[in-house]
């Protein structure tokens, strides 16, 4: 049986109309609105990113990159679909920050505000030069129009009933620990992007995208997206409203900061690909040119990180502490006895590798050198007790804590602690390979 060719019998000019027809709606629809303090429904934020990606799926296909006359139709498209994902994701934090366990959001409620109206301001932009380029396509513009009760808020004034019970159960605590654990190994790694003041755009220039861009980003999105489709399936099964659970608590937290990732990788993704540098060609310079004028680049990066980044580092450290408490809550604590240091004791390789282990972990983790006790986690705080160790000739000291942490230190210990009696680094078992990072 011959497979049937899917390509038919409608012209270029015949299918441009079709997948424009409802495009062209909505368009029409954002050109009247006439003020950018209108709060756009998340069900018209959809149907822009699906029509519009349809149809520039469809001018890809023919060819529209590489066309003077359909280049700038096929960029005005994707501006559209960025800008609506972008938009997407901050009307969902909006809608969902009644029922985030958080704390002394107002100012970043205010901030998403601002946010929203900024996408809104550069679509109601948009939607004329759209009709505009349409015509001179020789697209015909389509009757209909929207009003804004098509689009209703997905807010209504009830809720239904919470009774399903999420509280955890003693097995689930290794998953628990697990995800308390994955989202600290998160924050660390996202301290490199950390700032606590506005950047202005002389600043903001100088690290996009050469620093941070939209690869870094969905890097990071995809690292919380996993933990938190992890939690949801092991932990629990939704239910937004429930009071007094810290888990549910803690999810907010990486929540946030998930839609927060997918806000700025689509406006990364927006200004790297159509705003900045777009080659040398005049077509492509006078689309990124045109598009400038429409969208402000300037306000575009001021949004994406003095608002987007900035709180996604803020949601992560405040997080931060509210993840240790669950994670010491749940830990399995042990001991260990183990030797010190050959000939050299706790000096400084030692003491770095001891605490880059409890680290890793995140649990809490006690150096007990006779009848005192230091924070392991902390190379001053092992040095202090190296020197407690050295001066009352102690030669065997006991950790005591995270489980997990421990079973490294004692494989730590049967290596010297990486050193030969010299001093001089060895190579580290397999299961330490990550303190080489």
């Amino acid at each position: 049986m011959q497979l049937k060719n899917n390509v038919c019998d409608f012209s270029f000019a015949e299918k441009t109309r079709l997948f424009s027809h409802s495009y062209l709606i909505y368009c029409s629809y954002i050109s009247g609105l006439g003020d950018s303090s209108i709060v756009l429904a998340k069900r018209l934020y959809s149907r822009l990113i699906a029509e519009s990606q349809v149809l520039e799926d469809f001018l890809d296909f023919h060819g529209a990159k590489n066309s003077k006359k359909w280049f700038f139709y096929r960029e005005l498209s994707a501006a559209v679909r960025h800008l609506s994902l972008g938009g997407y994701s901050q009307k969902h934090i909006s809608n969902r920050l009644v029922f985030y366990c958080l704390t002394d959001t107002e100012e970043f409620e205010r901030q998403g505000k601002l946010t929203l109206q900024f996408l809104t301001e550069c679509l109601m932009n948009l939607g004329p030069v759209i009709l505009q380029e349409a015509r001179c396509l020789e697209i015909p513009i389509p009757d209909g129009s929207f009003s804004l009760t098509d689009f209703p808020s997905i807010a209504t004034s009830e809720i239904l009933e919470d009774a399903i019970d999420d509280v955890a159960k003693e097995q689930q605590k290794k998953k628990i620990v697990r995800i308390a654990s994955e989202f600290l190994n998160i924050v660390k790694h996202f301290e490199q992007f950390a700032f606590y003041e506005p950047y202005d755009i002389e600043e903001i220039l100088t690290i996009v995208p050469d620093r941070i861009n939209e690869v870094e980003i969905r890097r990071f999105e995809m690292k919380v997206h996993n933990l938190q489709s992890y939690f949801d399936t092991h932990m629990m099964h939704g239910g937004i409203n429930a009071e007094g659970s810290r888990l549910k608590q803690f999810r907010s937290y990486f929540s946030i900061v998930f839609h927060l990732l997918q806000l700025i990788g689509r406006l990364l993704h927006f200004y790297e690909r159509h705003l900045h540098e777009a080659g040398y060609k005049n077509i492509y310079k006078n689309a990124q040119n045109n598009l400038s004028e429409l969208i402000d680049p300037h306000q575009l990066l001021d949004r994406t990180i003095n608002y987007g980044l900035y709180y996604v580092c803020h949601f992560l450290t405040t997080g931060r502490d509210l993840a240790k408490k669950i994670l010491n809550e749940n830990i399995e604590r042990s001991s260990v006895k183990v030797g010190i240091p050959v000939e050299r004791g706790f000096h400084c390789r030692p003491s770095l590798l001891v605490a880059k282990i409890v680290q890793h972990y995140g649990g809490q983790v006690e150096l007990c050198a006779g009848a005192s006790r230091f924070d392991a986690g902390s190379v001053l705080d092992i040095q202090w007790a190296g020197g407690k160790i050295k001066n009352e000739d102690i030669t065997e000291v006991v950790f005591e804590g995270d489980d997990r942490a421990l079973k490294d230190i004692k494989v730590l210990a049967n290596v010297n602690y990486g050193e030969d009696a010299m001093g001089r680094g060895i190579p580290l078992p397999k299961e330490l390979k990550y303190l080489r990072d």
